[in-house]
């Protein structure tokens, strides 16, 4: 990485505010440590909110009916035994843990064989330079409709691209996240977001004594648009922000030549074959309603549980294609020891799983994510502001308690009783709300170490600089929350006030 005694005086402002976020980070201990300490602190917090009494009262969407929600102690009996009882659950059920290390099966075969680096010589080869920023972001962006597999695949991905075309690793890395995370709800497509978000706005609705119901599809045309923003600001970033201050990567080439031989073409040829063959057959599996992977002609359950396994063959199938074409793979012995290869690197993820996961259990265990999101919520209620103003302070509120509990669906489940219906009194149509909603839920992942996925992150980047810590990652991507907040503030504004369809049959006012 670039080195911290560079002249400040050759330093922009902004540049050395991120240096000291990422020095003052890095002074903290490991990450590992920082989420026992954190955990501690939860554990102490619960103790004095629940002798004080702390509650809150809201309407649950998602349960349809008011729920009364206490503070709970991790230091009485029940909570000690609770902590003792649960840590083996919290960390086997722990949502990136499985889906890193099955999607991780079928990459370490195919990074083994030799398949992922001939691949990026033919990118390489036949992407002009400047477009690859762009094509990471997008692609980030585009994964959103695969739920969660793009920090699993894209992330790494971008880094090694990066790598590749002789750039610094870690800006790929933070161009791809910033695309799957901060940008999380805009895409060309629509979503499994968008259902989902929609069931409990029409909810919140209801609660509001309203007899009228939004779309799937309510947020479509400004999330459509939204997908060529993000692209361009998280472009802009990339290159005029984060990867200057990285500076000159000094680590090991991915790649020591460009040219792709003669025995890696013909691997190259098998490994296409392999996935046509692959996807010809998840085709017939899907697309029919009576598709063997469909359960009574919905998609869904397919799409929530057996979408890593499918990660998994889409690598491992080319992997393996590849590796006997090329003469990588001699035996079967040569693709488990890919594999075990694979399982070995992330170790130092394991350890970071087991603490973190017990960390998120403990917020979850004790309430204090829903309190302080109730909280909140009535604040902003009782501010006094209306319209657009009342709008943009939402925005701010949701990106702020989006810090601290990390799935979108419970946040608006939360939320969108208070805020819907009170909206809607004041001009503003639900589909505005939610809209709103969504700008603010995305853009603050990138920096929130209780979203699930940033151990994740850690892990990729100690790949390529073994002193990275969360002070680094923050520092990195603090840039993207805020122009991706700003810049996507300033477009839903816009279209506030030209009065433009934000979807099918859907207006702000």
């Amino acid at each position: 990485m670039k080195s911290k005694d560079t002249a400040v005086k050759n330093k922009g402002l902004f540049t050395r505010f991120l240096d000291l976020v990422e020095r003052g980070g890095n002074k903290l201990p490991h990450p590992v440590t920082i989420f026992v300490i954190l955990s501690l602190i939860v554990i102490l917090v619960s103790e004095l909110a629940a002798r004080t009494n702390l509650t809150v009262t809201y309407y649950d969407a998602r349960s349809k009916a008011d729920a009364t929600v206490a503070a709970v102690s991790l230091l009485n009996a029940e909570g000690i035994r609770y902590m003792f009882t649960s840590a083996t659950k919290n960390f086997t059920s722990f949502a990136p843990l499985g889906t890193v290390l099955v999607a991780m099966l079928g990459v370490g075969v195919a990074e083994g064989t030799g398949l992922i680096g001939a691949t990026l010589k033919k990118i390489v080869l036949g992407t002009p330079k400047k477009l690859i920023t762009a094509v990471v972001v997008l692609m980030g962006i585009m994964s959103n409709v695969a739920s969660d597999a793009g920090y699993v695949v894209l992330v790494p991905l971008g880094a090694i691209v990066f790598l590749s075309f002789g750039r610094h690793p870690l800006a790929g890395l933070a161009a791809a996240f910033a695309g799957v995370s901060a940008g999380f709800s805009a895409n060309l497509l629509l979503g499994t977001l968008d259902p989902l978000l929609q069931g409990i706005t029409n909810e919140a609705i209801k609660v509001g004594g309203f007899d009228f119901e939004i779309l799937p599809t309510a947020n479509y045309y400004f999330m459509f648009v939204s997908t060529f923003l993000l692209t361009i600001l998280g472009t802009w970033v990339t290159e005029r922000i984060v990867e200057p201050r990285l500076g000159e990567y000094k680590g090991e080439k991915l790649i020591e030549t460009m040219e792709v031989t003669p025995s890696e073409k013909k691997g190259l040829k098998m490994a296409g074959l392999a996935i046509v063959v692959f996807a010809a057959i998840m085709l017939i599996l899907t697309v029919p309603s009576n598709g063997l992977l469909r359960v009574e002609g919905n998609l869904n359950p397919f799409i929530g549980n057996g979408l890593v396994p499918t990660i998994m063959l889409f690598f491992l199938i080319p992997g393996i294609a590849f590796g006997m074409a090329s003469g990588t793979i001699k035996s079967d012995k040569d693709v488990v020891h890919s594999m075990g290869k694979a399982m070995a690197s992330m170790g130092g993820y394991l350890v970071l799983a087991f603490v973190a996961s017990q960390f998120v259990a403990y917020f979850s265990h004790t309430n204090l994510g829903i309190i302080l999101a109730v909280s909140g919520a009535n604040f902003l209620q009782a501010i006094g502001f209306t319209g657009l103003p009342l709008v943009l302070g939402f925005i701010i509120v949701a990106a702020f308690i989006n810090l601290f509990i990390g799935s979108a669906s419970a946040k608006w489940a939360i939320m969108a009783p208070i805020f819907v219906p009170m909206l809607i009194r004041l001009g503003i149509t639900p589909e505005f709300t939610q809209l709103a909603y969504r700008i603010g839920d995305s853009t603050t992942n990138i920096i929130s170490p209780l979203m699930s996925y940033f151990a994740v992150i850690i892990t990729f980047a100690e790949k390529y600089d073994e002193d990275t810590g969360i002070g680094t990652l923050i520092a990195m991507m603090l840039p993207y929350t805020i122009i991706f907040l700003i810049g996507w503030t300033i477009l839903m504004t816009l279209w506030y006030f030209t009065g433009l369809p934000i979807g099918p049959d859907a207006f702000m006012r």
